[in-house]
């Protein structure tokens, strides 16, 4: 987008919310050896939407910063989400859940990097 003034509805800060609640919930107690794992997914998944909602109050290259690095954020989170389900200390269902919810936000922030 590059008009002059910032997006109200982005639809993509809500999906990025509902994900990074559910990741948080998930990751809460994790064992000992995968704290640091659960804590980079905390940030992570945080990022995500906390970059698409300060991106959508600021103006042009600014503002595509904040996507770009939401975008990044949340193919991070999935990383860390196979990591943790693979190693079978979180619950894959609810894992798969919060991947498919980050990657409907990246696909939706990737067109608000790409607009026709």
């Amino acid at each position: 987008m590059h008009d002059s003034q910032p997006r109200t509805d982005l639809i993509a800060y809500t999906v990025a919310l509902e994900a990074a609640s559910l990741t948080l919930a998930l990751v809460r107690r994790v064992p000992a050896p995968f704290k640091s794992l659960s804590d980079q997914v905390i940030r992570a998944a945080s990022s995500v939407a906390a970059n698409l909602n300060e991106g959508n109050g600021r103006f042009g290259r600014d503002r595509f910063n904040h996507w770009r690095i939401a975008y990044g954020s949340a193919k991070e989170v999935d990383t860390f989400l196979r990591l943790l389900s693979g190693a079978g200390v979180v619950n894959s269902t609810q894992a798969k859940e919060a991947a498919a919810l980050f990657d409907e936000a990246r696909a939706m922030t990737w067109r608000l990097l790409n607009p026709r």
